[in-house]
């Protein structure tokens, strides 16, 4: 598909730049539309997959991209371009379906991930849940397309979801590693595009558990080596005295094995 037919695809399935400006007198969470410039920036440098511009994946990518910026910005779902707002319904993992005003009420974490051990939903609303990922994901928590394995008009997709973990979640500490989620969705759409409902799979607990591994804030490391470092970095801090250097260096070691268990 050249550049110019793929302009004349709905503008749902075209750049969130190109649904910002045709959504005109939009009612948008803080009175105004999302700058994607920065997450722009993140997704041209860490994007894995980049589809050409009119391919199915590209359409598939920028209209659930659609989605989660109107899900995400846009207060009122009648207003939505990228659904049915009468008929849209969303599910993950086989869980309870929900309709556009749900998501618009809830916000998109709290119904796509549910209760967790380390997430739990009913214990956060729209806007906390949007300060957690924003405070673990500064530079943004982008996502793709991957593959495309059906065409309309049940679109079935694999998809990657990531940030790099510079920030913390809740009171966990940040490791400054890439955190993903890989996981699979199925969207039935009508002609001209419109998602009527979207079902969800993924596995979470491998991302739940790199947001964890950092420890708690103010949490001692009790490991072998961070005992080890401890102890040499500890050492070279403190005046040299004679007890200190006639000390076997492994007894203070060994009092830290004791003092774990």
């Amino acid at each position: 598909m050249s550049a110019t037919q793929s302009q004349n695809l709905p503008v749902w399935v075209q750049k969130r730049e190109k649904v910002i400006a045709n959504s005109i007198d939009n009612e948008w969470r803080g009175g105004n539309p999302p700058d994607y410039s920065e997450s722009n920036q993140g997704l041209a440098s860490e994007s894995q997959a980049n589809h050409e511009m009119g391919s199915l994946e590209a359409i598939v990518e920028n209209l659930v991209r659609t989605f989660e910026l109107e899900a995400s910005f846009k207060t009122n779902p009648q207003q939505w371009l990228s659904v049915v707002q009468d008929k849209f319904r969303m599910s993950s993992n086989g869980g309870e379906e929900f309709t556009a005003e749900d998501v618009s009420a809830a916000g998109t974490y709290n119904l796509f991930i549910g209760e967790t051990e380390q997430y739990k939903a009913s214990e956060e609303n729209f806007q906390s849940s949007g300060r957690l990922f924003r405070s673990a994901f500064p530079k943004g928590f982008l996502w793709e397309v991957l593959e495309v394995y059906s065409s309309p008009p049940n679109v079935t997709f694999k998809w990657r979801h990531w940030g790099t973990f510079n920030g913390p979640y809740k009171d966990y500490a940040p490791t400054g590693e890439v955190v993903e989620i890989i996981g699979m969705s199925i969207a039935r759409v009508t002609d001209d595009l419109k998602i009527i409902n979207v079902e969800h799979y993924f596995d979470n607990s491998q991302f739940f558990a790199k947001l964890t591994s950092g420890g708690k804030h103010g949490s001692e490391d009790k490991s072998v080596w961070a005992i080890i470092k401890r102890f040499f970095f500890g050492r070279e801090k403190q005046q040299t005295s004679p007890q200190l250097s006639t000390s076997c260096p492994f007894k203070k070691l060994a009092a830290g094995f004791n003092s774990s268990n």
